[in-house]
């Protein structure tokens, strides 16, 4: 389906509540390998009252911003502040103790070990003692609604519970600011809505800022209060999911034209 074809709702649900000023911004960034310009002067601003989507074809440098953001890559220049701190540099546990929490395109779990204790494994490496740790899990699975597989072995479940775990091991470090990288990778189309209704909860109830990278643009466009899009490593657009929609640029990134609608990529 392409994007134009995509329905969103004319009122965005609400942003949560957070604390005014949370914010979590890259300024400048840039990140060459050898030459190549994988991410070349990116700014962006993510709320903790918004869920905010990056989207981009692929290779547009989604996924090397988010690793910038979590601290699994250092920019080439460039700064990163949390609540108007810099903590560009900060190792991933570092910047998780504060607040910053990511998912994998690639789901990373202890598949052996149960589900609870997967999620308890995430609170226990941001300080929690354990037995603060295992409740905090079951509520935490309770709100990912895996709350019933909590004794199973983790390798056990499907691939679409498996992705929920991941989120669920993120939101066990209780962040301020949870980035997703592709959620609904390989969800069918029931299963993507459903993944959309959670994370809304997720959004409300843990008043955390959300960051989304996904090519299922139902997902984007149902879900984001802001969209920001990447090609080629620079911002091309920024605004509502309305405004990028019919934005000539975006149009022409993702067909290289600008009189027909893009197509999601795969």
């Amino acid at each position: 389906m392409s994007i134009a074809a995509i329905p969103f709702a004319d009122d965005v649900y609400p942003r949560v509540r957070a604390s005014s000023g949370d914010q979590l911004e890259a300024r400048d960034v840039r990140v060459h390998f050898e030459g190549v310009k994988a991410i070349d002067g990116i700014d962006v601003t993510v709320d903790r009252t918004e869920i905010f989507g990056l989207i981009g074809p692929n290779g547009a440098g989604k996924t090397t911003l988010v690793n910038v953001l979590s601290g699994f890559q250092k920019p080439t220049t460039g700064t990163i502040t949390l609540a108007g701190s810099d903590v560009t540099g900060l190792q991933p546990h570092q910047l998780a103790r504060h607040g910053v929490a990511r998912t994998f395109q690639n789901v990373r779990l202890f598949k052996r070990l149960g589900v609870l204790e997967n999620v308890e494994a995430g609170a226990v490496g941001v300080g929690m003692g354990s037995r603060e740790a295992r409740g905090w899990a079951s509520e935490v699975l309770d709100s990912v609604g895996l709350g019933d597989q909590s004794r199973l072995e983790a390798g056990t479940l499907s691939h679409g519970l498996q992705r929920r775990l991941g989120i669920a091991r993120a939101l066990a470090t209780k962040p301020k600011f949870i980035l997703l990288d592709e959620p609904a990778a390989g969800l069918d189309e029931g299963e993507s809505d459903g993944l959309v209704e959670t994370l809304r909860e997720i959004h409300r109830r843990f008043e955390c800022g959300t960051l989304i990278i996904e090519h299922d643009m139902r997902v984007i466009m149902a879900l984001c209060h802001r969209v920001q899009v990447l090609d080629y490593g620079k911002t091309i657009s920024i605004g509502t999911p309305a405004e990028v929609r019919s934005d000539p640029a975006v149009l022409a990134a993702y067909l290289g034209t600008a009189t027909e609608p893009p197509v999601a990529q795969d």
